[in-house]
């Protein structure tokens, strides 16, 4: 139920946001031709785009239209080309206007401990733990390595030798992580002025093009070019989702946990149209009751990411202690007690995500609210369904 928590809204997420740059690319087309939009509707205007991507891509998934890896792979290419730009341009403009230092987090006041970020800890002793505060800081951050999350999804597609293969995508999405998402946060803070900086944050990239050293019309370019970026591998992550929340329900119509109904074919095409039309519509639910926003889906996404991440170790734990045979690899870290190999390591890794797992249970509570609303949901349809069978 998490795990279809965190696929379902992978499609929103990535679609709303693609939206948000398209947004805020208008707004700045606008600004420049000395006509700005000042009462331009962001949120709505990115919802109905993410509405529209989400059916598109339901057609498509209808149809069944596969994903193709060569389309992937290209827009992968683009978008390394549109990082390394980023950071040059960045980083000379650096060099040759003055910019804003990002003050040390150990200052007092610099991370501002408000009701927005502890939820319901906000006020109580637990909020003034040092140890809870790094997890609320950790489970904030989570989002930047969301892409390992996107393994599950495609995990069955990867050519052989899998272990490899899962290794250098593993490395891929790490680098990205370091170099692109990281960075991109240090960059808006150094580059984007402080009073102008809120109206870019459904759009970071976006706002730090506007604000590079060089003309107009050069940054103006830039900015379509991220804008295209954007909405080209967004609007795949929307398609990904689809297919992951599609694999995962076949999956279980097969193992029997869901009924054979779920898995009837198209007259015309011969897909589980059922399936996707309920991941559709869940997801179209998802983008208009949150009316586009970004933050409360981001905080929604953080619950299913962590959660996932949370219950597939504890089933890795499971799995090792229910078939303890020697595998390819293993998280390092298994000492023999009393003869019998233990995945310390492993346990360590499970406890720190269950923690964060937990922290954020308290600290997001419009996302508690809801992944566990939707989680029970989901956990009553299957065990009914399963009984059913």
């Amino acid at each position: 139920s998490a795990l279809l928590f965190d696929y379902v809204l992978t499609g929103p997420i990535s679609a709303v946001s693609a939206g948000q740059y398209l947004a805020g690319f208008i707004e700045d087309i606008a600004r420049y031709l000395h006509h700005p939009l000042r009462s331009f509707p962001d949120n709505s205007f990115a919802a109905a785009f993410a509405c529209l991507i989400a059916l598109y891509f339901w057609r498509k998934n209808i149809q069944g239209i596969h994903e193709s890896s060569q389309k992937a792979l290209q827009i992968m290419t683009i978008t390394t080309v549109m990082v390394v730009i980023l950071i040059i341009w960045c980083t000379i403009t650096i060099f040759r206007v003055p910019i804003q230092v990002p003050p040390s987090p150990l200052h007092p006041g610099v991370v501002p401990l408000t009701k927005e970020s502890l939820g319901w800890l906000h006020g109580t002793w637990i909020s003034h733990l040092t140890w809870i505060i790094l997890f609320v800081g950790f489970g904030h951050s989570v989002l930047a390595m969301s892409g390992e999350e996107t393994l599950a999804q495609v995990n069955r597609e990867i050519e052989h030798p899998k272990l490899k293969n899962l290794e250098k995508t593993g490395a891929v999405i790490f680098i990205y992580s370091l170099l692109f998402t990281s960075l991109v946060s240090f960059f808006a803070v150094m580059i984007i002025p402080d009073s102008v900086r809120p109206e870019y944050f459904g759009n970071l990239i976006g706002g730090i093009a506007m604000y590079l050293s060089g003309p107009t019309w050069a940054r103006l370019g830039f900015r379509a070019f991220v804008v295209l970026v954007g909405v080209l591998i967004l609007a795949g992550a929307q398609n990904t989702s689809i297919v992951g929340a599609n694999g995962v329900l076949n999956r279980m119509a097969e193992d029997g946990i869901l009924t054979a109904a779920f898995q009837k074919p198209h007259r015309r095409y011969g897909t589980s149209y059922r399936v996707v039309n309920l991941i559709v519509g869940m997801q179209l639910l998802t983008i208009i009751a949150t009316k586009g926003n970004v933050f409360i889906l981001a905080g929604l996404y953080a619950f299913g990411v962590i959660w996932s991440f949370a219950l597939l170790s504890l089933a890795v734990v499971v799995l090792r202690y229910k078939d303890p045979v020697n595998r390819e690899w293993r998280v390092p870290g298994n000492p023999r007690i009393f003869g019998k190999e233990v995945p310390v390591g492993l346990i360590v890794i499970s406890l720190i995500l269950f923690t964060t797992a937990f922290v954020n249970l308290f600290t997001k509570s419009e996302a508690t609210i809801a992944g566990v609303s939707f989680s029970a949901l989901f956990f009553a349809i299957f065990t009914y369904s399963e009984n059913r069978v």
